[in-house]
């Protein structure tokens, strides 16, 4: 007998059907997940008085680089500003500078007589030590924005240096054009002292209304009476979903559906790339996702490019408790070359699925493929307190479903069409949300291909 003919007569071993874009989910599987009832959740929050620094965007054709007006109310001091004729026209006054590793943009302790906005590049911010010493304390890069803190300041000066450690593009807005917009701007003159009034509010060190105690005291002092202040406007996060409608033809359920059933196999791959969509928008969705709506002061950037050790601790400082990071598993291999180059021996731990993960100073570093990497070989590393007894990061989803298979998703039958094709309706339902701002940080511009010289 022929071997062809005889394995016409032979049972097939055969698997269920596979599925290669299926990832770890780390993210999915390490968050805790809490109940939402309503489809709404409100993230109620002590008042703040700091305004947070965001990022201002720009337009680029060709060497030409122009501030977007509509971004300039990123700037701590524009915040709510709404003139959009006087945002153009403070967006015309700034000039493009060129400018080239080495070269300094302003001296510690020197007059502030320009306002810099960093289009490319890197620049260093380095402050002279209690002994001498010059110390490097940060990176400004694309988007950030220096010496607009000094407005409604008596005479300010610079704090720190800035150094470029790169060649780049620089925004500079002179200082004497800005005074001169504010005095041929009375809205923005009013909104400017606003601004130095509320910055000058009694805060604590995280920018939160200040709560008046005595402490230390001795006898019948009296006490100061205080009381904590909420923000009128909390956040609400609402479920985001991810759905799909799963078509079956009805000859194939019940024609082909030994050994296995077609229709599970069909609603589990569906479930499958659901999942795979949602850590995605956990992380990349603009309304709620980690990477867009982590708080702009809880981002830094590398010191030199490749994610080193003194990034990751960096990093680590910018919050208590932090227990897990999340890295693009080329951002971790960058990492530990960095490692191996200062001699340093990274442990691993081993997870609730019997897989092992790197630790970084005790604390878990899960690869998560789904950040990604730019067109300029960066990535970024995510750092996070989880967990609502912490205010910590917590996953939302909703409470039982109809017809659910698993938690905060569900497989609706819509019935058969006049074609006898079975449809499904498979979605589901989700959110993230940091309870307090410093409960997630980003380490950005981590480069991935490149070595710091020895």
């Amino acid at each position: 007998m022929q071997t062809e003919a005889a394995r016409l007569l032979a049972t097939t071993t055969k698997t269920p059907p596979q599925m290669q874009s299926i990832s770890s989910r780390h993210l999915l599987n390490q968050l805790p997940w809490e109940t939402v009832e309503g489809g709404t959740y409100r993230v109620n929050r002590r008042l703040q008085h700091k305004v947070g620094r965001g990022r201002v965007s720009f337009v680029q054709e060709g060497t030409d680089v122009r501030v977007i007006p509509e971004t300039l109310v990123e700037l701590p001091p524009l915040r709510g500003y709404s003139d959009v004729d006087v945002l153009e026209r403070i967006a015309r006054s700034f000039t493009t500078r060129a400018v080239a590793p080495g070269d300094v943009l302003a001296e510690e302790g020197a007059p502030v007589r320009e306002v810099f906005i960093v289009a490319h590049g890197r620049v260093e911010r380095l402050a002279t030590g209690e002994y001498g010493t010059v110390d490097k304390l940060g990176v400004i890069t694309d988007g950030t924005h220096a010496g607009d803190e000094a407005l409604g300041t008596e005479e300010p000066t610079w704090s720190t240096t800035l150094r470029c450690a790169t060649a780049g593009t620089v925004l500079v807005l002179s200082w004497n054009a800005l005074v001169e917009l504010r005095a041929n701007a009375p809205g923005l003159s009013a909104h400017l002292a606003e601004f130095a009034r509320r910055r000058d509010l009694p805060q604590n060190r995280k920018g939160e209304a200040e709560v008046a105690v005595s402490a230390g005291h001795a006898g019948e002092v009296g006490l100061p009476g205080s009381f904590v202040d909420y923000e009128l406007a909390p956040r609400e996060y609402g479920l985001s979903l991810t759905q799909t409608v799963l078509q079956v033809h009805t000859r194939v359920a019940d024609l082909y559906n030994d050994p296995m059933n077609q229709t599970e196999e069909q609603i589990r791959l569906a479930i499958e790339e659901i999942r795979e969509t949602q850590e995605h928008e956990l992380v990349h969705n603009h309304d709620f996702g980690l990477l867009h709506n982590t708080a702009f002061d809880q981002r830094i950037s590398t010191r030199g490019g490749p994610p080193t050790p003194d990034d990751m601790d960096d990093l680590l400082s910018m919050r208590r408790s932090t227990d897990a990071f999340f890295a693009h598993p080329k951002a971790i291999t960058a990492f530990l070359r960095e490692c191996n180059r200062r001699g340093l021996i990274v442990n691993a731990t081993e997870l609730d699925d019997g897989s092992k993960a790197l630790t970084w100073r005790g604390v878990p570093v899960y690869p998560l493929g789904k950040i990604g990497v730019t067109e300029h070989n960066t990535s970024t590393i995510i750092a996070m307190r989880r967990g609502a007894r912490r205010q910590g990061v917590v996953g939302l989803q909703p409470g039982p479903l109809p017809d659910e298979v698993q938690p905060g998703l569900n497989v609706r039958f819509m019935g058969i069409t006049e074609q006898a094709i079975a449809r499904y309706l498979v979605t589901a339902y989700y959110s993230v949300a940091p309870l307090v701002p410093d409960a997630v940080g980003l380490l950005e511009h981590v480069e991935i291909g490149r070595e710091e010289p020895l």
